[in-house]
C-alpha cells in the first residue's frame, strides 16, 4: 500500500469544484469551525465572508443546530420517503408554509438547488401536458443568470459565461432576453423588458415557464435589479400564458433583507425553487412549492402523479436541521439584522470606490460585492486574503462577501478591512 500525506492524496485524486486534479491553485485544510471561523490544520483562524457558499447563516457549530441532528441521530439518519412519512418533513413543510405565501402551498423536497431546479422545470412542462399542451416545453430566462450545473438547469444559465459551449449539443435549446438593467430600488422601463415581451409574443405556444433569480443574480454576475422588473414579468407571463419560475436558493432565507427576494415585489411566481441556507448549511437539501391548482393539474392526467423521486428525498436529519434553522430565523428580526448587516459593509467597504481598479461597490441586504475592472487573479488573491485572516473566494472580476448573520461588527469590520487591504495591493 502507497503511504501518502492527506494533501497529497487531495492534490493527486480529488476534484475541487471548478478545478483539476493536480492544480496548482492552492486548497486550504479545515480542521475544524466554529461561530463565524475557520479554523485551519495549520492552526490559524479565518473569519468566513462566504458563509460556506451562501448556507451557514448561523455559523459553524451552532448548539441549537447540533442537538436537533443528535436529537434526530438517535431515531433515525434516513428512511425511505416511497410510501413512508415522518415527523421532520411534515415539522418542515408546516414551517415552509408559515414563511410563504399561502398560495405556494404544494412543497417538493430535493437533494440540493440543481435538483430543486429540475424539478421546477419538469413541473412546467408536465403542467402544461396535462392541460393537452405538450408542445409548452421550452424556458424563457434572462442572460448573466445561473441556475445549476446538471443538464436542465444549465439549459437556463448564461450561454456564454455558462457551460453552453461545451454541451451545447446536448443541452435544451431555450430563449434568452437580456438581463434587467433597472437597478434595484427604481422603476422597471419599457426599455427593460421590449425583447423579453416579443420573445413572449413569438414563442408563447412553446414556452412553458419564465425562469428567473429574483432581484439578485448571483453566480453569474453579482448583479442587483428593480423589483418593478419582476412586476412586470409577472403581468407578462399571465397575458402570454406562461408560469413564472422563481430560483431563490442564493436569495431565500434572508439575504437580501426580506426572507424571500420576492417579498420585495407585489406579486408571487408560480414555481419557487430554495436550496442553500435551507438547513443553515448543515446538510444538503433542497425544496421546490408550487400552488394546488398547479399541483392537481399535474394529478389530473395520465400518469396521475410527479414523474420525479430521489432516493434521499425528504432525509430526516436534512429536514431536521432545516426545522432548527428556521426556528432560529424565526428568532431574529431578519430585516434589522440584515440592515445592520448592510450598514456595516457600506462602511467597510467604501473605501474600495476610490480605488482605480475598483468598478463599483453595490451591497444589498448581507451581500457586498466589489466588482473590479479586470480578472482577478485567484493563485494570488486567495492565499494573500488568508494571510489577512479572512474566507474570501473571488470570481471573475467579483470579491464579493456573504457574511453569516450572527457575524459581530467588529468581525464584520476586520472582513471588510481586509478586502480593502488587499484589494488596495493588487
Amino acid at each position: 500500500m502507497t503511504i501518502r500525506s492527506h494533501n497529497s492524496t487531495d492534490k493527486e485524486h480529488i476534484w475541487h469544484p471548478y478545478s483539476a486534479i493536480g492544480s496548482d491553485l492552492p486548497i486550504f485544510h479545515v480542521d475544524s469551525a466554529k461561530g463565524c471561523k475557520i479554523k485551519l490544520k495549520d492552526g490559524r483562524e479565518l473569519i468566513d465572508g462566504m458563509s460556506s457558499w451562501w448556507s451557514t447563516i448561523h455559523g459553524y457549530n451552532h448548539p441549537a443546530m447540533n442537538a436537533a441532528l443528535n436529537s434526530q441521530l438517535e431515531k433515525m439518519s434516513h428512511v425511505m420517503f416511497g410510501g413512508l412519512t415522518h415527523d421532520p418533513a411534515i415539522e418542515l413543510t408546516e414551517k415552509l408554509l408559515e414563511v410563504h405565501d399561502d398560495r405556494l402551498n404544494a412543497v417538493f423536497f430535493a437533494d440540493s438547488g440543481s435538483v430543486s431546479v429540475e424539478v421546477a422545470m419538469k413541473m412546467a412542462i408536465q403542467y402544461w401536458a396535462s392541460l393537452s399542451k405538450p408542445d409548452k416545453q421550452r424556458f424563457l430566462t434572462v442572460r448573466n443568470g445561473y441556475h445549476g450545473d446538471t443538464f436542465g438547469a444549465m439549459s437556463v444559465c448564461d450561454p456564454v459565461n455558462g457551460m453552453h459551449s461545451l454541451f451545447e449539443k446536448t443541452l435544451a435549446k431555450n430563449l434568452f432576453a437580456p438581463a434587467p438593467k433597472t437597478p434595484f430600488g427604481e422603476p422597471c422601463t419599457d426599455e427593460d423588458v421590449g425583447e423579453l415581451t416579443q420573445l413572449l409574443i413569438d414563442n408563447k405556444s412553446e414556452i412553458a415557464a419564465v425562469i428567473i433569480e429574483p432581484i439578485v443574480q448571483g453566480a453569474g454576475g453579482m448583479r442587483f435589479y428593480s423589483a418593478d422588473y419582476l412586476n412586470r414579468l409577472r403581468a407578462l407571463c399571465d397575458e402570454y400564458g406562461v408560469l413564472l419560475i422563481f430560483d431563490e436558493i442564493a436569495t431565500g432565507f434572508g439575504r437580501t433583507g426580506k426572507m424571500f427576494a420576492y417579498q420585495h415585489t407585489d406579486i408571487i411566481p408560480d414555481i419557487i425553487t430554495m436550496g442553500k441556507a435551507l438547513t443553515g448549511g448543515y446538510m444538503t437539501l433542497a425544496a421546490t412549492m408550487t400552488t394546488r391548482d398547479i399541483a392537481k393539474t399535474i394529478q389530473s392526467k395520465s400518469p396521475g402523479v410527479f414523474m420525479h423521486g430521489p432516493t434521499f428525498m425528504a432525509n430526516p436529519l436534512a429536514c431536521s436541521a432545516a426545522v432548527a434553522s428556521l426556528e432560529l430565523l424565526s428568532s431574529y428580526d431578519i430585516e434589522a439584522v440584515t440592515e445592520n448587516i448592510a450598514e456595516q459593509l457600506e462602511i467597510g467597504l467604501s473605501p474600495c470606490r476610490q480605488l482605480d481598479k475598483v468598478a463599483e461597490v453595490r451591497i444589498l441586504g448581507a451581500i457586498g460585492v466589489v466588482e473590479m475592472k479586470d480578472p482577478v487573479n485567484m493563485t494570488v488573491i486567495q492565499p494573500t486574503f488568508v494571510e489577512h485572516g479572512i474566507w474570501v473566494r473571488p470570481f471573475g472580476k467579483l470579491v464579493y462577501v456573504m457574511p453569516i448573520y450572527v457575524m459581530t461588527n467588529e468581525e464584520l469590520a476586520e472582513l471588510c478591512a481586509g478586502i480593502v487591504e488587499v484589494v488596495s495591493k493588487l
